[in-house]
């Protein structure tokens, strides 16, 4: 017996909330310059959102879905809390290339907060290159960092936040 055309999308529609809210978005939050964009567009897509920092970072009440975990001193602290507790289908938004490296091995998506997504196809180069900077900048031959971030940026990174959303969307409804 087929479904009506009204029962049928609200099934669908229930369908899709009940599956995206499976779905966070991890935040390696000491120096990300876009968390106020991430929170903007979890709202948008009743998506949790888990700011991750060395020490508390303030994060709005509202909406609700957003959690500050601070993980305490470390280098490597804030990453590893993610790599420990971030799922295949969340993402994580970080400018760390070996975090991206490990979370992508988790089965997670990773974004770095210009908008560009790093994928199984990316990472090795994005770690080589990390390797090759690093030494310029250790020899001397190199330095400062990278240029501010710029409107464009900030748009580029909402294009492809909203872009990895649909697409594990997209993926959890075909399951």
């Amino acid at each position: 017996m087929p479904l009506s055309g009204t029962f049928a999308d609200k099934l669908l529609a229930w369908r899709r909330e009940k599956l995206c809210s499976m779905l966070d978005i991890y935040i390696d939050a000491d120096a990300c310059p876009v968390k106020s964009e991430v929170y903007k567009v979890a709202d948008r897509c009743s998506l949790s959102v888990l700011v991750v920092s060395n020490t508390p970072i303030h994060v709005p009440a509202r909406p609700a879905r957003i959690s500050n975990i601070a993980v305490g001193p470390g280098i490597d602290a804030a990453d590893d809390w993610i790599a420990e507790n971030i799922g295949a289908g969340d993402i994580c938004i970080t400018a760390d290339i070996p975090l991206a490296s490990r979370c992508i091995k988790l089965g997670a998506f990773a974004l770095g907060p210009r908008g560009k997504p790093f994928t199984e196809d990316s990472i090795g180069d994005a770690l080589a290159t990390r390797e090759l900077m690093s030494s310029l900048r250790d020899s001397g031959q190199i330095s400062g960092g990278p240029p501010p971030m710029t409107k464009k940026d900030r748009s580029r990174f909402l294009d492809a936040l909203d872009q990895i959303i649909q697409k594990i969307r997209r993926e959890m409804l075909v399951k």
